[in-house]
């Protein structure tokens, strides 16, 4: 790959390659799962990784231009290239301002799940799912809640402590009934209750507490339903012999 091919230009092939890709009857299947289909082409999320994977060596050696090159593809607000630009951007250049710059941009679900996988590589993730968390965008808080599904699953370097503090914001939104928030904390609950077994038992005390002292709201009782039921369920609970009763 030529090393010297501007980040905006090498961006505008890329765009041209994936409207070459374009398949609208794969977009009347994304909108049937709820994937916003504005500015939307059909390219899959195989042939996007694929995509990604032409630029490995390039990332070794040149990772501003990679980084810039992403920038540029978000810029364009084209889906599947917003989509590209968060599988193929350098976690260790990314700013605290171009996530706070991006995350604004988050229109659909899918967009949200992928880009948060970026940015729960900085250093800066927790403090993102903390702040995020607490706003009122649904897509915004969404990936508060999913920093954190990251974090549980990947960083294997963080404390039980610091998977549990997050289980107070899951507390604080329980009550949030849009559908894509919503999820986001269920599915927030869910993962730090499979981290280990010191957080499958604050996990499953927060779910009870959720149900105790929230059961007027729909939406936190089916949080915590939801996530009772698969901590409890046989092969999770194996996992972690210390919490049974």
């Amino acid at each position: 790959m030529d090393p010297t091919v501007a980040p905006q230009t090498r961006a505008e092939e890329l765009l041209t390659r994936l409207r070459a890709l374009a398949n609208p009857a794969n977009v009347a299947g994304m909108a049937r799962y709820g994937i916003n289909t504005s500015g939307t082409l059909g390219v899959a999320m195989p042939r996007l990784r694929e995509i990604a994977r032409d630029f490995r060596t390039l990332r070794r050696s040149n990772p501003v231009h990679v980084h810039e090159v992403a920038e540029a593809l978000w810029a364009s607000g084209v889906h599947e290239a917003r989509l590209l630009a968060g599988i193929m951007d350098v976690p260790t250049l990314v700013t605290r301002e171009q996530a706070e710059r991006w995350v604004v941009d988050f229109d659909s679900w899918d967009v949200c799940d992928q880009v948060t996988g970026l940015f729960a590589q900085t250093p800066f993730a927790a403090d993102l799912a903390t702040s995020w968390a607490g706003r009122r965008a649904d897509f915004v808080k969404r990936a508060g809640f999913v920093v954190v599904c990251h974090l549980a699953v990947h960083d294997k370097q963080a404390s039980d402590e610091a998977m549990i503090s997050f289980l107070p914001l899951v507390e604080r939104e329980a009550s949030d009934a849009r559908p894509y928030v919503k999820k986001g904390v269920n599915w927030a609950l869910r993962q730090i209750g499979k981290r280990s077994p010191g957080c499958h038992a604050a996990a499953v005390a927060t779910a009870e507490r959720i149900l105790d002292e929230q059961a007027g709201s729909p939406s936190a009782r089916w949080i915590a339903r939801d996530a009772l039921r698969e901590l409890r369920a046989a092969a999770v609970v194996e996992r972690f012999p210390a919490t049974d009763d």
